[in-house]
């Protein structure tokens, strides 16, 4: 029995209607140039943090060129391009945002706009809008499609309880999300002091070295290498059941379970090269650059797209866990950021540039000590939150 005097358990969906998007929300579509503008505030995909109803940063005017779209306090800014990145946030302020969005306003008389962000989140709204994305490289939402897509909604009489339920459950997430930022803290200055003082540090390390991402990795050809481009992987080539594709959410949310492309075993060995196995370091490198996740031993057989970088490290010199501390490190993602192009998306430039990058590598008795520490310290920070979002999930996707 929820909170507020409903049984999300036995919900009674006989009597709910179905509508149009285009009647659930209004696409707000006024434009912004950035060099002409009072408004002081710009929110870029990059700005909106995946499975986040809050749009904790922002940038400003002199960040971009080129015509953008206005948004209100409140209304929702959603990543059309990408949407399996599942970002969705509500603007605190009248601003700006990247035309690679949506800007969308709950329509009163069918959804409480406390209710629609939710909605918002549902697996029953993502996982649509990931089926009619178009385009391969970078799968874009269009509004003419998403429009005519139909949802089932509660009637707006009960809709404030269900609403009420799950700001509830959010805050709590919130809670457990400031009360992590100690132990965040901590994995940061560990990370810190051994890339600033070396040998000096306190961990003290018997090796300390600076060696380049391309001295890190085995010695064959593919030791790092991209997802196939281009032709080589279309979604003509997707069938409902086979070998695994993984993608950019699967590294971003390091959940190697969830994911609805396959391909045939054909094409599999076609794309042979493009296997990803136990212990790889697999690295999100168009869009939201940077994300990076080791592949776990309950992998499934399966290659990666093309918006991931797979990198098979020499073990004898560094552990993958230790590599992906140092990489997710703030020094690190600044000598990343260095390296990449564009503005609001950011891409990876040429390999040679990426493999060039130098990380600091420790003995393997120092290494094993770092990531028992950081793993004790993320237990502390992630279990909470994990928690939160699991039991948050579970009350949105049984409302919608």
């Amino acid at each position: 029995m929820g909170k507020q005097g409903i049984d999300l358990n036995n919900l009674d969906k006989s009597h709910w209607k179905t509508y149009r998007f285009d009647e659930i929300a209004q696409n707000i579509s006024e434009r912004v140039d950035p060099n002409n503008t009072e408004l002081t505030v710009y929110i870029g995909l990059e700005h909106i943090d995946s499975e986040s109803l809050h749009i904790k940063r922002h940038g400003t005017p002199d960040d971009v060129n080129g015509t953008k779209l206005k948004f209100y306090k409140g209304d929702i800014i959603f990543g059309r391009r990408r949407a399996y990145q599942r970002k969705a946030g509500i603007a605190t302020s009248d601003g700006f945002c990247s035309a690679h969005a949506l800007v969308l306003r709950a329509n009163p008389d069918v959804i409480d706009p406390e209710l629609f962000p939710f909605f918002m989140h549902s697996d029953l709204f993502m996982n649509r809008a990931v089926d009619i994305s178009v385009g391969s490289l970078s799968p874009t939402i269009n509004w003419g499609a998403l429009k005519h897509q139909e949802f089932l909604v509660p009637p707006i009489e009960i809709q404030s309880s269900f609403a009420k339920l799950l700001w509830a459950g959010n805050n709590q997430l919130a809670k457990n999300m400031e009360l992590s930022t100690k132990a965040n803290e901590l994995i940061k200055s560990i990370i810190y002091e051994l890339i600033t003082l070396g040998k000096k540090s306190t961990l003290k390390p018997k090796i300390f070295s600076n060696i380049p991402f391309e001295d890190l990795v085995i010695n064959e050809k593919g030791g790092i290498r991209r997802g196939p481009f281009g032709s080589a992987l279309k979604k003509e080539y997707f069938v409902d059941k086979g070998i695994k594709v993984y993608e950019q959410s699967n590294v971003i949310r390091n959940d190697f379970v969830r994911g609805s492309y396959f391909i045939d075993e054909d094409k599999f060995e076609k794309l042979k090269a493009f296997e990803i196995k136990v212990g790889d370091i697999l690295i999100s490198c168009s869009g939201t650059v940077g994300k990076i996740a080791v592949v776990p031993s309950t992998i499934e057989k399966g290659i990666m797209n093309q918006a991931l970088l797979r990198a098979r490290l020499n073990e004898e010199l560094i552990l993958p866990e230790y590599f992906m501390y140092l990489f997710e490190s703030e020094i690190m993602q600044l000598k990343l950021l260095q390296k990449t192009q564009g503005s609001a998306m950011k891409n990876l430039v040429a390999l040679v540039e990426m493999k060039k990058i130098k990380f600091p590598v420790v003995d393997k008795e120092t290494q094993k000590k770092i990531i028992s520490i950081i793993e004790k310290q993320r237990w502390v920070c992630a279990e909470p939150i994990k928690q939160s979002k699991e039991l948050q999930n579970t009350l949105i996707n049984k409302v919608f």
